[in-house]
């Protein structure tokens, strides 16, 4: 019977060290390098495009073995131990776990086809049946654009006035032009301002927005040209998920007893 025992014994040894060898991909001072660890970055970098071949399997190697080292040596200081460091690594682990929630709803709650290309109808109506060109000038004050306005209708010239007067750098060197755009783009009060105007009209009086106060001049329309529907399938998807994630952290926080004690 112990001669039995002893054979076992001996065996379930000379097996161990393969087995531990199995599980991991170096040792540093005898603490193992979990073989998990390695396959979880290298399966990252592989769904990154990253190609797995023997230089990129040496170099995680040694990141981890480095990594390992340097760890070993803040466990002897006892860096692990002070406040700021326990209180950062509970914060990681609780970002690291509500990153993996939110994946996994995302995962089980797919967007359909059919709510994409309802929110699509919805983006199109939206967008309106029309299209702006326009040029303005935005000044602080409604004084200001007063001023501006008068000498407009003295002969003034747009665009010159814009380069000279207007506050808004992305239009500014171009005369005040804006482009085309669709009214849904712009804030209510300057949209509704535009709709008002004649081709080549300027607005008679300056336009409030929480931008400051606007002259403007409309250059033309034309029929909305809102874009196709494979170049905003993506956008309007991560919308909707947004809208799902959101949904869902509103049912959780009515589900949930909170109380603020500070």
């Amino acid at each position: 019977m112990k001669f039995t025992q002893t054979l076992i014994t001996v065996a379930i040894l000379s097996l161990a060290p393969a087995a531990f060898a199995a599980d991991t991909v170096a040792t540093v001072n005898g603490k193992a390098i979990k073989q998990t660890i390695y396959d979880f970055i290298a399966k990252d970098a592989a769904a990154r495009g990253q190609k797995i071949d023997d230089q990129v399997k040496s170099a995680i190697t040694n990141k981890l073995i480095d990594s390992e080292i340097v760890y070993q040596e803040a466990q002897k200081l006892g860096l692990d131990k002070q406040s700021d460091y326990i209180a950062r690594e509970e914060l990681s682990r609780r970002e690291l776990l509500t990153s993996v929630y939110l994946q996994d709803f995302v995962k089980k709650n797919p967007i359909s086809d059919a709510d994409t290309k309802a929110a699509y109808e919805e983006y199109k109506k939206a967008y309106g049946d029309k299209e702006y060109s326009a040029r303005h000038i935005l000044v602080k004050t409604d004084a200001e654009a007063k001023e501006i306005i008068a000498k407009l209708g003295k002969g003034g010239d747009f665009a010159k006035l814009a380069k000279e007067k207007s506050l808004d750098p992305g239009s500014k060197e171009k005369g005040g032009d804006l482009g085309w755009f669709s009214p849904a783009t712009m804030v209510k009060p300057f949209s509704e301002a535009v709709a008002t105007l004649q081709k080549g009209g300027v607005s008679s009086a300056p336009v409030q927005t929480q931008f400051g106060w606007h002259v403007i001049k409309l250059v033309d329309t034309r029929v909305a040209q809102p874009l196709s529907y494979d170049k905003v399938k993506d956008g309007l998807q991560k919308n909707l998920q947004q809208r799902n994630l959101e949904k869902m952290m509103a049912d959780l926080r009515a589900k949930a007893k909170v109380e603020i004690t500070k």
